[in-house]
């Protein structure tokens, strides 16, 4: 790895102070960007890949777990959710820096793509390491996984990168090109006969399911019946599917018009969304459904039960897809679910993350060991779990009204304080306040320093939004 030399490090010094001193002029905000984007692509990046969390000394590394010196992470914020913020910034200042940085997180995640088309949660270039997967072109480990998954995000957040890049590229990247088409074939290969996704895919046959079944509630005990192993196979909204999924059909009928694959891909999926709804009076949407479009178990702390945060995430994709498709039978629903929702919202104000088929009771787990068990007690909730969550129907309601404005522009306040907190290395370092992990379960002290890959993301987004604002400064 490069090391700054010292004039960027005077450089870096310099801008701080001249930040800290009065309004930020874009010369500082684009030479901060490449001093962060610098550091970043040099010193952090593992073969131009990343994960969540770094020691400030670089000498540990955490994705979901400790990562190995040769492992980087594709869920975001891992590889391509930082390769997006560095393409962000080359098209913000045409600095072939950034370019050049988002060229190598892109190719990681080329090295990674598995042979069934899509990504797992991390890629493991020491093919004979134990999590080094089956990838294309005889790179891996030749027993290795090749499950794809839509699961946090992974494989979509990948999709969307590299359609980002290809377009921006103007499709003359032959790799780049290649891999974002392989993936975009992948998913809509994984595709159900309904319209739906299932969680995993690894290219072999896929659950038979009815096209036009509409979800219903169990008509057995569906706390101990039915309970199927490979709930991945089964038809899903898990972890935000419904919006990961259809942002990626959006953008991939936005950059290649001309292949009408994806907007009927998109269409067959919102059709999906509707009849996934459940009747009245329960008229949301389930985690997970069996091939008979019944809720369905997931995990054994997921059970078949309205799940409001996948509600939620399916309302917000059914706008998206009516306007990205002129469709408004997409709209039609959103309304009464979100009448529903607000009724179900607790004296806290915050939603149960499940409520019970056909009681509408809030419904949580009670954790003894390895074992679980079904309780309306609300007491003793297991910690690992977000049990109840903060809604966003009003959000939700401004989008479907059409009301939702347009974000308000970084200040020029926020832009100091972001270029004053860039240390003489181009680093933002963060610092442990309290106790406890932060997401993807690194144990940090108080006080302890460390590198955050979202905060990176999330600061460098920023700056890219305010030079595209135009800024304040000359």
């Amino acid at each position: 790895m490069r090391r700054l030399t010292p004039c960027a490090l005077i450089a870096a010094a310099n801008l701080g102070s001249a930040a800290a001193q009065g309004d930020p002029s874009r010369a500082e905000v684009i030479e901060g960007l490449a001093l962060a984007t610098r550091y970043f692509a040099e010193q952090v990046a593992t073969e131009g890949g990343y994960v969540y969390y770094y020691s400030e000394d670089l000498t540990r590394r955490w994705g979901e777990g400790e990562a190995t010196p040769t492992q980087v992470w594709v869920q975001p914020p891992g590889t391509p959710a930082v390769g997006e913020a560095m393409l962000a910034a080359w098209l913000a200042t045409g600095d072939p820096e950034h370019k050049a940085a988002a060229l190598a997180a892109a190719a990681a995640l080329r090295h990674g793509q598995l042979e069934s088309g899509g990504w797992t949660n991390s890629i493991e270039f020491d093919p004979a390491a134990a999590h080094a997967g089956r990838y294309r072109g005889g790179r891996g480990n030749p027993e290795g996984r090749n499950y794809s998954t839509l699961d946090d995000d992974i494989t979509p957040a990948a999709l969307r990168f590299l359609i980002k890049l290809d377009r921006a590229l103007e499709f003359e990247h032959g790799p780049v090109h290649e891999a974002a088409m392989c993936a975009l074939d992948a998913l809509l290969g994984a595709q159900l006969a309904n319209g739906g996704f299932p969680q995993v895919w690894d290219g072999g046959d896929l659950l038979e399911v009815d096209p036009r079944r509409r979800a219903s509630a169990p008509d057995y005990d569906w706390r101990t019946e039915h309970r199927v192993k490979a709930y991945w196979d089964l038809p899903t909204l898990n972890d935000g599917i419904a919006g990961t999924v259809s942002s990626t059909l959006i953008e991939a009928h936005r950059t290649y018009r001309d292949d009408g694959r994806f907007l009927e891909a998109l269409r067959r999926f919102g059709g999906f969304l509707l009849r996934a709804r459940l009747p009245e009076p329960q008229p949301a949407w389930a985690q997970q459904y069996t091939s008979e479009m019944r809720p369905a178990w997931a995990r054994k702390f997921e059970p078949p039960a309205i799940a409001t945060r996948e509600s939620e995430d399916v309302l917000e994709a059914l706008i998206a897809i009516a306007a990205a498709t002129g469709d408004e039978r997409f709209r039609a629903p959103v309304a009464r679910s979100l009448e529903y929702l607000r009724g179900r919202v607790l004296p806290d104000g915050r939603l149960p993350r499940y409520i019970e088929i056909g009681t509408d009771r809030p419904l949580y787990m009670e954790r003894r060991g390895d074992v679980y068990t079904l309780t309306h007690d609300d007491s003793r909730l297991p910690g690992h779990y977000a049990w109840k969550v903060n809604p966003n129907l009003d959000d939700i309601a401004e989008r479907l009204a059409g009301e939702a404005g347009r974000p308000k522009p970084p200040s020029d306040r926020e832009v100091e304080r972001i270029l004053a907190a860039l240390d003489a290395q181009g680093r933002w370092v963060s610092v442990v306040e309290g106790r406890g992990p932060l997401v993807g379960q690194p144990k940090f002290q108080p006080g302890d320093r460390y590198l955050s890959s979202a905060v990176f993301i999330d600061r460098v987004t920023t700056l890219c939004e305010w030079l595209a604002e135009g800024g304040s400064a000359p």
